[in-house]
This record gives structure tokens, sequence and C-alpha cells, in this order.
């Protein structure tokens, strides 16, 4: 079994569903294909182990064809991405000790809570 993500216009995750195995084919089709011209959508395979396009899709993220990867929604605004993992990280480290820990953007810095 493979999941499969299906977007809309903007790229963005609309809905996520469990599907045949993504060696398979339906009707001579890839099941990205043959589930993207079924829905009228385009269709990318997800993982949950992350091992295609980074993260597993989930609604609301965004796919990134320059990258082939999905990305979720930027959490905070002075956050960066990481161009090697594709996900959302604090401008400065988590300290390693004390905590736990909270982001404070006023601040940009973590805050023990």
């Amino acid at each position: 079994m493979a999941h499969y993500a299906f977007l809309d216009a903007g790229s963005v995750v609309t809905e996520v569903i469990a599907g045949i195995d993504e060696t398979e084919l339906i009707e001579g089709l890839l099941p990205e294909t043959w589930y993207g011209n079924f829905r009228g959508q385009v269709c990318k395979r997800t993982s949950y182990n992350g091992n295609i396009r980074f993260i597993y899709a989930v609604i609301g993220y965004s796919f990134v064809a320059t990258r082939d990867a999905f990305i979720a929604p930027k959490p905070w605004a002075s956050w960066v991405l990481d161009e090697a993992t594709c996900r959302w990280g604090a401008p400065v480290p988590m300290p390693s000790a004390g905590g736990p820990w909270t982001w404070d953007e006023d601040t940009e810095s973590w805050v023990a809570v």
C-alpha cells in the first residue's frame, strides 16, 4: 500500500489517501498519474517514513515542484527552511539543557516553560 496526496491549483495538499502500491499499474498508468487523471487534480505520492519527498504530506502542506518536496506551513516568520531536509527551523538552536522550551517570536529566542 502507498499513500497519495491531491493538490489544489496552488499546490496545497487537499487530501491524502491510501492507494495501491506505487509499482502496480492501473490501466497501464502509474498510480500517481491514474489517480490524478481520475480526480482531475495533481496527485503526488507521499510516504510516512520520509523516503519520498522528504516528509509525509498533510492537508495544508505545500508541494514545491522545484524541490520535489512537501513542506509544512511556516510556523513563525523568523524561521528558516533547511534546504537539506525541507523542514523549518528556528534561527537559533534550541538549548540542549533545561527546558522544556517554547519559541518566543517577539524576542526570536527559546524560553523555558
